[in-house]
């Protein structure tokens, strides 16, 4: 019998300190980058975007990949990948954290929308308020003083 899986994930994390350097002309280069990582690593991207200071990523994680790993490997590569293109010239790194949420297959279609309407979404609410939210929405205790 043979392995299967769907292990959908929402992975969210920002720059350091929270930094809004991510600038728009030159995201989709970086998030094609991460499209490239993912696909090596054997994990299917849904969807990916983001905003000046984080990014969001909806995949389905290999099951011989763990999340950490992948976080790991996406965060150094795509770190480097900005510093050698030059991307975003105030790009310092990425936050040391992250936040991975699990879905149902069912949620897809709206966590595909919601990615995808990020800048109309942080028009009202910010990057901590979202975190926090959904921390909040899956139930994870969480100490404020640690969501720089």
């Amino acid at each position: 019998m043979g392995t299967y899986s769907q292990l959908l994930y929402q992975i969210v994390f920002s720059t350091k300190n929270r930094q809004p350097i991510l600038k728009k002309e030159n995201r989709k280069e970086l998030f094609k980058y991460i499209c490239g990582i993912l696909n090596n690593k054997n994990c299917h991207l849904y969807r990916i975007n983001g905003v000046s200071d984080h990014i969001h990523i909806i995949t389905h994680i290999h099951p011989t990949e763990s999340v950490s790993d992948i976080v790991k490997v996406v965060k150094i590569s795509s770190g480097n990948f900005i510093k050698s293109e030059k991307l975003f010239t105030e790009f310092e790194g990425w936050q040391d954290g992250y936040g991975a949420f699990t879905y149902k297959i069912t949620a897809l279609d709206r966590l595909i929308e919601y990615v995808k309407n990020q800048e109309k979404h942080h028009k009202n609410v910010s990057y901590k308020e979202e975190f926090i939210s959904l921390l909040e929405e899956h139930k994870i205790k969480f100490d404020e003083r640690y969501l720089i």
